[in-house]
Order: C-alpha cells, then sequence, then structure tokens
C-alpha cells in the first residue's frame, strides 16, 4: 500500500491540501499520514523556550481539531495523524523519504503573503524525496472531504 504525507498547520491552504490527499488516498487505497510540527524557539541562554509544553499541546490540539473538523467523526480508516518536533520544512523533507506523495498547502502562517509559494511548500518541491503536490487554496477548498 502507498503512503501520502500531507503537512497541516491550520491554515486555509493546509486544510485544501489536507482534503486533496484524502481525494487522493481515497482514490488510491493508499494510507494517509496526516502531519504537524511544532517548534519551540531556543535562546542561547534556555535550551528550549518556556512554554515549550504549551506549545506542543496546542499543535496536538490543533492537528485534532483540523482533521475532526476537515472529516467528522469517525475519521476515516486509512488515515493516521502524527506530531512532530522541529522545523516543518526540514521534518516534512525528513517524512518524505518514507512516503509515495508528499501533499502541501501553497501558502501556511507566517512569511510574506505575496510570495508565489511558501517557504516549506518550496522547500519541499526542491528536496523532498518523492513527488511533491502543492494546492492552492480555492473553491475546491470548500467541499467534503470523504463520504459518510
Amino acid at each position: 500500500m502507498g503512503k501520502i504525507v500531507v503537512g497541516v498547520d491550520g491554515s486555509s491552504g493546509s486544510i485544501a491540501a489536507l482534503k486533496e490527499a484524502a481525494r487522493m488516498a481515497n482514490a488510491t487505497g493508499w494510507w494517509l499520514d496526516v502531519v504537524a510540527c511544532w517548534n519551540a524557539p531556543t535562546s542561547l541562554v534556555v535550551p528550549y523556550a518556556l512554554g515549550s509544553v504549551e506549545l506542543e499541546e496546542g499543535t496536538r490540539q490543533l492537528l485534532q481539531d483540523t482533521v475532526t473538523s476537515t472529516f467528522g467523526m469517525p475519521l476515516p480508516a486509512n488515515m493516521s495523524t502524527t506530531l512532530v518536533h522541529g522545523q516543518p520544512r526540514q521534518k516534512l523533507i525528513e517524512m518524505s523519504a518514507g512516503s509515495d506523495m508528499l501533499v502541501v498547502g501553497r501558502r501556511g502562517y507566517g512569511g510574506f503573503a505575496g510570495l508565489l509559494l511558501g517557504s516549506v511548500s518550496q522547500a519541499c518541491v526542491a528536496h523532498a524525496h518523492c513527488p511533491v503536490l502543492v494546492v492552492n487554496t480555492g473553491k475546491e477548498a470548500d467541499g467534503p472531504a470523504h463520504d459518510q
């Protein structure tokens, strides 16, 4: 069975990517791994900034809320969620090594809205170990993710 990894951060771009990845997983019978990354700011004085536990838990909740609001309950049987610590671009590229497809939104949170691609999607396109689908936000992002 093939595997699709999709990165989510709660942005409309990542939700559109999640819906498209789910459509592809349903059509192919492949496994879908929904990934969220959290990264606590570090400093030279304190190895992990105060609040890293809160950041991790907040990202865990965002991941759960994103898949629940996108798919409803029960979640699709061919889906898992993964929470990882680190920079999203680095972690998604690492996870692409064991995947058949990586799906990301064109723009997430942060950066400059005028850029053609966000820094994460641009890095994934340049360095992933599998094909990358970059999903643009549009009317297709408003449709249902799967039949219930």
